[in-house]
């Protein structure tokens, strides 16, 4: 008994080609960010200027039952007036695939340096806040987010 094998046409080879070369090019950008990717980045920022812990409040979970939308409230202490206000605020993701998670940027006229929306966490990691005030002086502030599987504690 003879099985007819089914012939790859050079279109579907073609296709197959592309497709395995966009796998390949994708495939180290899936690999996370950890501790020592989200400290490059942030001294790709600032450099080795110091940081001082508080005027941020981040509110976030300590438990995310879905990964897929983590929600995220910061606030900064700040009068933000022409000589005192926060520049910029950038959000730094330890488990991600891209460690920058959200940027962004003030102005006296904002009135307040607060923020409030949404991210997707990969896996239970922190999250590293760090707000540039306009003297120059940066604040950071960390929390750790557990995100479970289906909401069961994974």
């Amino acid at each position: 008994m003879l099985t007819h094998l089914p012939t790859l046409s050079r279109r579907d080879a073609v296709k197959a080609a592309a497709w395995a070369l966009a796998a390949a090019a994708i495939a180290p950008k899936l690999a996370f960010a950890d501790e020592k990717t989200v400290a490059a980045e942030i001294k790709k920022l600032y450099g080795d200027k110091p940081m001082a812990s508080g005027k941020i409040k981040l509110d976030v979970p300590e438990i995310a039952e879905n990964g897929l939308v983590v929600p995220i409230n910061i606030e900064i202490e700040s009068p933000m007036t022409d000589a005192d206000y926060v520049k910029a605020v950038h959000v730094f993701a330890e488990g991600n695939p891209q460690p920058g998670v959200i940027s962004y940027q003030f102005t006296p006229a904002c009135g307040k340096a607060s923020a409030a929306t949404r991210m997707r966490l990969a896996q239970t990691q922190d999250i590293i806040c760090v707000a540039e005030m306009s003297n120059g002086a940066l604040h950071t502030a960390k929390a750790n987010i557990k995100v479970t599987i289906g909401g069961c504690g994974g």
